[in-house]
Parts: C-alpha cells; structure tokens; sequence
C-alpha cells in the first residue's frame, strides 16, 4: 500500500492499476471486518446518512479498454452490494457522487442523473481509460437518468442493467431477461428493513412516553400509583402502535390495502383491542385515547413505507400523504383528549 502524505488509502482498496488517465484504484470483492460492521450500522440505521465512498473510478480484478463499466452509487451499502457481486471479474466500476443516497432514492430525488454520470465519465477521464462508449446503469436509477442527455454530455450510452447485483455476473455473461428486471419484496427483504424502522423510531418514541408522563399527570388522585398506572396505558398503547407499524406491518404488507395510512390503522386497531384485556379497570375514555393513539401511530409508521416499496409511485405517494397526515394530525390531538378525560374520569390501570 502507498498512502500519500495527506491522504489515506481506503480499506477497500487493495491495490492500483495503471491506465492512460492514470492510477486507478482496485477495489477488494471480499467484506472485511469493517464492512460488516459498517453494514450492521447502515442496516439498523446509524449513521446511515453519512456512510459514503468517495466517487470516482475503481477497477475490479484485471480490467482493460475493454471490459464493461457498471455505474453504481456511492452509498456504501450499495457500493458493496455491487463490488461483491462482482468477484471474480474484469470490470471497471463508476462511482456517482448520491449525497449518500441509495440507486432507487437517488434517481427520484435526481442525484442519479444523466448530469452526476457524466460528471464522473469527465472527470476520470473514462474515454481514455475504456475503448468503447458504454455504460451498464443500474435499472432501479432509471427513473432519474435520460439516455440521450447522457450521450449529450459526455458521450456515452446507457444501457440499463438488471435490477439486482447479484444478477451482474449473469447479465454480462448473457445479457437481459425478464427475471432480472422483476422487482421483488419478498419476506425476507421485508423483515430486513424492520431493524432500521425500531432503531430510527427511538427518538418519537420515547418523545410520546415524555409526552404520556406530562398528561398522565392530569387527572383524579395526584400520586405516584395514580400518575403511574395512567402513564403505563399509554406506553403500552405506544409500544403496540410501534410493534404493529413497524414490525407487523412491512411482514404483513402484501395482503395490506394499498393505502398504507389504512393498512397501518387496520393494525393498529388490533392491536388497540388489546388494551381493554390488558388494563380492564382503566376508564373507558382513557382506554379509548390510548388506543386511538395506537391507531395513528401505527398508521403513521405504515405511512413511512410508501417510499420504500415497489407498489407506490412518487405522484400517489404526495397525494397519500397530503389526505392523510391532517387525519392523523387530529386523531392525535382527540386521543390526547380522550385520555385526559378518562384521567379525570376514575379507574385504575
């Protein structure tokens, strides 16, 4: 390794090649103990917004003028994904500065662009590196990037990959089908992103269990077993709006309306009806605040998802969010209410 005063040589990096634009940096196919750490992070959400890799140009294996060139991101989640699935070959990888953002996200929000690609095809100085004028995109950048202003600007055409990286390899040794370009949710993918949901929900949390204690104050009986028991309806009804917003519902989110503020309340009024059978001596009114508290919480948090889904678009995304937020701005506001009173009504948690 032959770190530069000034500089630090990346763990990712294992070695550089030469090119007619210069030293290009060659890039390890195999995690290391801080990439898995580093995905364990991203994966529960820590520090997400910041876990970057520098844009640019890197080598995997052997590449010549030759070989192809994958455009990816530089979140460094995606950017592994994509090195991964790349072993074992001879291909040149474009880095396009997203902020930090995933392929799919970034083309929505247009850091994924026929402007980021180009940028780094000009500034690396691609068309002295490789002989041919083509770039392999990911399918899920699509949304963001327009073929012809890319060959407008610098030249190269886009050819849009599969939706996968684990389906590269395939696709460069026999091209597109019909499986690659299917966007799946599968269970699996589904459970994968409910570590991120609890963890990035901590902080409104344990805000609505501040928020609980100040109304559970309120009420009949000004003492500890009396604030106590209020409080603990309502941070029970917290602790299952959470569980049915972010936990069942991405599991269950296939047989869920459409509508994700819905299929959120339909969870969470189960999960309200538990609240009777857990504190059978509370009053009605507070019973009926704390679950409707469950309700919107849930609903909220299944509103979360409507950008993390391949079944919404940006357009029904915005108008979604436009009816519902209102409704559960005041479903909030008369759950407070409601719980208040039952405060003042009498009955025991």
């Amino acid at each position: 390794m032959d770190d530069l005063p000034g500089y630090r040589i990346e763990h990712y990096v294992e070695a550089f090649v030469p090119s007619a634009a210069g030293r290009i940096p060659r890039l390890r196919t195999g995690p290391t103990a801080l990439d898995r750490l580093g995905t364990c992070r991203a994966r529960l959400g820590l520090d997400r917004n910041h876990y970057t890799v520098n844009p640019g140009l890197y080598a995997v294996g052997a590449p010549g003028p030759d070989s192809a060139v994958v455009v990816t991101a530089n979140y460094k989640l995606t950017f592994d994904t994509v090195r991964f699935a790349l072993a074992g070959r001879d291909v040149w990888l474009l880095v396009v500065d997203t902020r930090g953002i995933n392929v799919w996200c970034a083309g929505g929000k247009g850091t994924f662009s026929a402007a980021g690609v180009s940028e780094q095809v000009n500034k690396t100085g691609l068309d002295r590196v490789v002989s041919h004028r083509r770039l392999i995109l990911p399918q899920l950048g699509a949304n963001g990037v327009r073929a012809r202003d890319l060959r407008e600007a610098c030249g190269f055409e886009a050819v849009f990959g599969p939706v996968r990286a684990e389906d590269l390899p395939r696709y460069l040794d026999h091209g597109i089908d019909e499986a690659m370009r299917e966007v799946t949710f599968t269970l699996r993918e589904r459970a994968a992103v409910i570590p991120v949901e609890l963890v990035l929900g901590w902080k409104p949390i344990v805000g609505a269990f501040a928020v609980a204690a100040i109304l559970s104050l309120m009420g009949q009986g000004f003492s500890l077993a009396a604030i106590w028991s209020r409080w603990l309806v309502a941070a029970v009804g917290t602790l299952l709006g959470l569980f049915c917003g972010s936990v069942l519902f991405p599991l269950l989110l296939p047989r869920l309306p459409r509508t994700f503020s819905l299929g959120g309340a339909v969870l969470g009024l189960a999960g309200a009806l538990a609240l009777p059978l857990l504190f059978s001596h509370a009053a009605w009114p507070t019973l009926a605040g704390a679950g409707l508290w469950t309700v919107v919480l849930s609903s909220w948090l299944g509103l979360n998802f409507t950008g993390s889904t391949p079944y919404t678009s940006p357009s029904g995304v915005e108008r979604e969010m436009r009816r519902a937020i209102p409704v559960l701005a005041a479903c909030t506001l008369l759950a407070a209410i409601l719980f208040v009173a039952g405060n003042f009504a009498g009955g025991t948690a």
